[in-house]
């Protein structure tokens, strides 16, 4: 499952927010032809952060009653979220180019995305930042775990008044060997807490 577009349910009052990684194209797949809006391009508007979206997109529509319109994110695995940019970014059609993964290994990659100034291959963003405000506070009001499909697509049905099945698998990544040294993963879950720390709340039913 690759990248998506935004979508908003206008009836149901609800946006799907794209967090990149995390299997929701495979909704659009399904979904798209239903939602109301639909936002492809560019790649900073289809993938519009929780922050903007409440405090770009929602004030110029308020008018309309976007006002009411709440928010739906998923969320996955840290260290699985990464595995996932990694094989996603090694296919062969951006080999040679500057953000492909194809010539390292996942230590590597984490490597990068750790250090102060990230390659183009490593620079991946944080979902912990997607869902939050400035002050790290989550500002989704529905957040789900990649790995709770069912609940996923139980509260779609729910939402949008039709049964929402699982969506097919498509943009399907190439296999790569995830192996991660405990000193990286170490390191992972010191600098980059925030992450694990809200997965582990969501994991938890904490939020």
């Amino acid at each position: 499952m690759g990248l998506c577009a935004m979508m908003v349910f206008w009836k149901a009052q609800l946006a799907m927010l794209a967090v990149p990684k995390t299997g929701t194209q495979a909704y659009e797949s399904l979904l798209g032809s239903r939602a109301d809006m639909v936002i492809r391009h560019p790649s900073n508007a289809k993938h519009m952060a929780a922050r903007r979206f409440k405090q770009k997109f929602l004030p110029a529509v308020t008018n309309a009653g976007a006002n009411k319109i709440r928010t739906l994110a998923v969320m996955r695995e840290p260290i699985d979220w990464l595995g996932s940019w990694f094989r996603y970014r090694s296919r062969d059609a951006i080999a040679g180019r500057s953000n492909s993964t194809a010539e390292v290994d996942f230590n590597t990659f984490v490597e990068g995305y750790l250090s102060e100034n990230q390659p183009d291959w490593a620079s991946v963003g944080s979902q912990a930042r997607f869902v939050s405000d400035g002050s790290g506070k989550v500002v989704i009001d529905h957040l789900f775990d990649y790995r709770d499909q069912e609940g996923l697509q139980n509260f779609l049905s729910e939402k949008l008044g039709f049964l929402v099945e699982t969506p097919p698998q498509i943009n399907v990544s190439p296999s790569r060997p995830l192996d991660l040294s405990d000193e990286l993963r170490e390191r992972l879950l010191i600098e980059r807490a925030e992450d694990f720390q809200l997965y582990e709340r969501l994991r938890n039913g904490g939020l």
